[in-house]
Order: C-alpha cells, then sequence, then structure tokens
C-alpha cells in the first residue's frame, strides 16, 4: 500500500544478515530501519516535515542518502533526489520548483550553492552530511547531520496515513523546454516496480534454475553503482534491495572499475544492475582478471543503447554469469517498463524485452494511432507505473499524458512476439554515460553568447559512454570564439556532462527544413528517416 509498510516488513529480518555495506560501516536490516525511523521521527518533531512536504537530498550515493529516503517516504513526505552533477543554477531551480523546506546534502554540494541559498526561500533547514554547520560561517539553518541522528535517538515517528497515489519521489529530468521537470513516483508505482521486478525474477528462476543469483549463504548481494538520484538506484535497487532482503553494496565515491572489482571480491556480489557505461569499464579494465569474479551471476544494464560484443565480454569477464539482462525505462515510468532477460536475451539480443506485467506498449503515429507491429512509430506506455503528472506542470504533463498514455518520445516497433525494439529517438536529447541530455538545453545556452548567431547540438557515437555532446555553431560575422571558451561558457550555465565535447564552427547558415528547423540529420550526414516507415 505504501513504502513505509516495507520498512515494517524489513525490519522483521532482524540483523542476523546485512543490508547495507560502505567502506568499513555496516547495517543489518532492524538497524538500518530503526535509524530511519529516528530520523523521520527528528525530521516531525523539530522541523515540522508533514505530510506532503519535501526533504531534497543531494549527495553522492551513500549511506546517509538511503537513510534519509526511507526516514522521509516513511512519514508521508515527499524525496525530492537532486542530481548529484549539477550546477549552482540548476540546484537553485530544483529546490525552488520542489519548495523543499529540508536540504539533506555533502559539503561539496552544498559548496556550489552556499553564496545563494538564501534565495530559495521555502528552505528552512540544510543538513551537512559530511561536515560540521561552522564549515560554512555563522548561519543557523545550517547542521549537521549527526544532529538528526542524536535528536532522534530513540524516538519513533507519528503515524501518518498515507494513499498508494501520495507522491513519494520527484526527480528531475531536463526537457524540450530547457528547463527541468519533476517527474513524480509514487507510492504506487515504485511498489509496482518492485513487484515487477520480483516476478521477473520468479519467472527466471523458474525456466532456469542455474540462473538463481542467492549467493552461498542464501542471501542476494547486489552492487549498488547506479545514482541514487536516478529510478535505476533508488526504485530497482535501494528499494527492491530492503524489500526482498538483498545486501546492497555501495562504491564509495567516484565509479571505478577497480573499486567496482575489489567490492565484487570481497562481497562476493552476486547481481550487478548498472548502466552499460559502467559496464564497459570494467569489462575492459587491463587488471580485471586479478580479482575473484566467480561470484556474479547476473548482469543487467539499461539507460543506453548496448551492444553484442558488451554480452559477449560480460561473459569473458564474468566466468559464471548465468543471466543477462537489459531493460527500458524512463524516470517517468518509476525505472523498467520492458525486460529482457535469460533465454529471450539470446533470442533476441537487440531487444529490450517485452512488457512488465500491467504494462501495455503501443506504437502510435504522430497522433498516438496504435500503427501495429512490425512498423516503426512513437513508444507510448500504459499502467501503473506512469507518473501522474511533472512536478505543478500541468501544461508540460498533458504534452506527454493523454488518455493514461505517456508518450516517451523514443521510436521502435513491437514484433509479432511482443519484443520491444528501440531504434531512434523522437526527442532531441542524447543519453551519455547514462544521463539524459537535452540538446535544446545546451542549444539555447550557446545562442545566449552574444558571438554566436547559431547553434545546433548533435549526438556523436562513443565506445564506452554511448554518445558525446557535440555543437555546431556557426559565429556572427566580424566574432571569433575559441572550442575552449565555447565549453567554458556552458560550463558556466550547466552541468559539465552537458559540456560539448566536440566544437564545430562553419561560416555556412545551418541546414533548415521549409518551417525553420534545424536539419540535425544533414548535420549528422544521415539520409531520410520516414517515422513510420514500414519495416
Amino acid at each position: 500500500h505504501a513504502l513505509g509498510e516495507l520498512m515494517n516488513m524489513a525490519s522483521m529480518r532482524g540483523d542476523d544478515q546485512t543490508f547495507l555495506v560502505y567502506e568499513d560501516r555496516r547495517w543489518g536490516f532492524a538497524s538500518f530501519v530503526k535509524q530511519a525511523r529516528e530520523i523521520g521521527a527528528a525530521l516531525q518533531s523539530d522541523y515540522g516535515i508533514a505530510h506532503g512536504d519535501r526533504v531534497a537530498i543531494l549527495s553522492p550515493n551513500n549511506p546517509e542518502w538511503a537513510l534519509s529516503f526511507w526516514s522521509t517516504v516513511g512519514i508521508g513526505g515527499i524525496v525530492v533526489g537532486l542530481n548529484g552533477w549539477w550546477n549552482t543554477d540548476e540546484i537553485l531551480f530544483g529546490l525552488a520548483d520542489s519548495g523543499s523546506r529540508v536540504l539533506i546534502a555533502d559539503k561539496a554540494r552544498y559548496a556550489r550553492i552556499a553564496d545563494e541559498i538564501g534565495t530559495v526561500s521555502d528552505l528552512e533547514a540544510v543538513f551537512l552530511i559530511d561536515g560540521d554547520a561552522g564549515d560554512f560561517g555563522d548561519n543557523p539553518t545550517i547542521h549537521s547531520f549527526s544532529e538528526l541522528l542524536e535528536s532522534g535517538e530513540g524516538q519513533e515517528p507519528k503515524s501518518v496515513e498515507v494513499d498508494e497515489d501520495d507522491p513519494a519521489v520527484i526527480f528531475y529530468t531536463s526537457g524540450t523546454t530547457g528547463r527541468p521537470k519533476g517527474a513524480v513516483s509514487t507510492h504506487r508505482s515504485m511498489i509496482a516496480n518492485l513487484q515487477n521486478t520480483m516476478f521477473n525474477a520468479f519467472a527466471t528462476a523458474l525456466s532456469n534454475p542455474e540462473a538463481s543469483p542467492v549467493g552461498t549463504n542464501g542471501q542476494l548481494a547486489s552492487l549498488l553503482s547506479a545514482p541514487l538520484f536516478h529510478v535505476t538506484g533508488c526504485h530497482s535497487t535501494l528499494v527492491v534491495g530492503l524489500a526482498t532482503g538483498s545486501k546492497l553494496v555501495m562504491i564509495a565515491g567516484k565509479f571505478e572499475p577497480e573499486k567496482a572489482l575489489k567490492l565484487i571480491d570481497q562481497e562476493q556480489i552476486s547481481v550487478w544492475i548498472g548502466v552499460p557505461t559502467m559496464v564497459w569499464m570494467v569489462t575492459e579494465f587491463p587488471d580485471r582478471f586479478q580479482y575473484d569474479r566467480s561470484s556474479i551471476r547476473t548482469v543487467v544494464y539499461g539507460g543506453s543503447p548496448s551492444a553484442g560484443e558488451l554480452q559477449r565480454r560480460i561473459k569473458e569477464t564474468f566466468p559464471n554469469v548465468k543471466m543477462l539482462g537489459n531493460a527500458y525505462g524512463l524516470t517517468e515510468t518509476s525505472s523498467a517498463v520492458t525486460i529482457n532477460s535469460g533465454a529471450s536475451m539470446t533470442d533476441h539480443p537487440d531487444s529490450v524485452g517485452r512488457p512488465t506485467p500491467v504494462i501495455d506498449i503501443k506504437i502510435g503515429d504522430e497522433i498516438g494511432n496504435d500503427i501495429g507491429t512490425n512498423k516503426i512509430g512513437e513508444i507510448f506506455v500504459k499502467g501503473p507505473l506512469v507518473m501522474p503528472g511533472y512536478w505543478k506542470n500541468p501544461e508540460a504533463t498533458a504534452e506527454v499524458i493523454k488518455d493514461g498514455w505517456l508518450r516517451t518520445g523514443d521510436v521502435g516497433y513491437v514484433d509479432d512476439e511482443g519484443f520491444l525494439y528501440i531504434t531512434d529517438r523522437a526527442k532531441d536529447m542524447i543519453i551519455r554515460g547514462g544521463e539524459n541530455v537535452y540538446c535544446v538545453e545546451i542549444e539555447n545556452r550557446l545562442v545566449e553568447h552574444p558571438a554566436i548567431a547559431e547553434a545546433a547540438v548533435i549526438g556523436v557515437a562513443h565506445p564506452t559512454l554511448g554518445e558525446e555532446v557535440k555543437a555546431v555553431i556557426r559565429l556572427e560575422p566580424g566574432e571569433t570564439l575559441t572550442q575552449d571558451e565555447v565549453r567554458k561558457w556552458v560550463g558556466e550555465a550547466l552541468a559539465a556532462f552537458k559540456v560539448p565535447t566536440y566544437v564545430e564552427f562553419t561560416n555556412d547558415p545551418l541546414p533548415r527544413n521549409p518551417s525553420g528547423k534545424i536539419l540535425k540529420n544533414v548535420l549528422r550526414g544521415e539520409g531520410h528517416n520516414s517515422f513510420t516507415e514500414s519495416m
């Protein structure tokens, strides 16, 4: 019914098995839930966080992120997971747009907004995960995270009625307007994702008992490498892990292949769910065979296109892997809406799989009419995983949801067996290392420069990241700019992963169609691509 009930179930597991591992820190299930409840009690009693209030988290993966998540949803609050790669303007926008009353952050990321935190009118308190209140001067709103732990010690939060359709999480995704939009996940959508994940695991185990990822001690051990401010890390790993009795092992700091391999060896990791970029990095790491990789039995990846070569490398790196999986989903769908795994992955290696339970997929034309199988069109999704809408943005919601059907902006087809294939993106978007990069956001920034007459942004294929960002720019007559000056200009306003790796200058007007839209297929050197061409 609500995520808080999963906490009650998890606490009954006691502390005989480990739930969370982070460097030399470990929590059993009962201890973790107890501490999360105590933090929730402190948020209620000391800071008045009530049903529907927003608590923002700005941090890399760490135990405090996980504790803050469960403490907030457990008292009916709404977690606002801010992207840890964002820069000052983006973070301030997310805080203001969400109306967050509390911010929990690590010191490095809070430093990005410290000088302008007073502009966020709704924010009443900041808790530093790894710092003291005095680190940023004499500011009474800044506290140490340890204060929450001390204040709530031994306390139980007040009971709160939570409805299935109450918002639980807001994750921001950039869009075609150039401003991030807050995609809302409800308690219903996140629990539906949990149920779908468990169903797929059971179905796979029944069809292929050798593929069971449970370790020798009877507990599944999962490497948590996806960011918790993404649905893969939060919805499909953190929530699923607590509900299913899994051991979650966090990578501290920046992802590095050697860190991942050490933890796989030391903690006998059996399942790894990540983005293809991370998997590529590990399978290409020169010293990978020096570590014990025999415990890995399942590798699942999603977030960007994958290749058959990646599957070959996974099997070479992890000799006991019994199941490979690929998944397709969006922030707007609370994680995966299709999963391809096991024998289906072998038979349909280029597919992202069939729809998960209670999810409907259709391929539509420009106005959403179902065009049937084996024809390319836009992918539409319907079911309880689909968000109710963007946070306080009915106009943007109406653009993508009609009669319960979500326009994904992705292009593909469904074959006669119901397998979905992704062929392109209708949205003007690049996927770089699992992060969505909307071209218009960068283009809007570029043309704000007085020396730039017009600009277009396209994706360039990259073997590990999937795609890199490229800007094509025509300068105003008589103006000059260097590539580094262009990158600096973008980096001053947008996150680092949005800064163009490649910058190309042209003296010619950018190619446009009769309505004035830039022809990016021409810039990419591609031919005509019909939206609904027959297979």
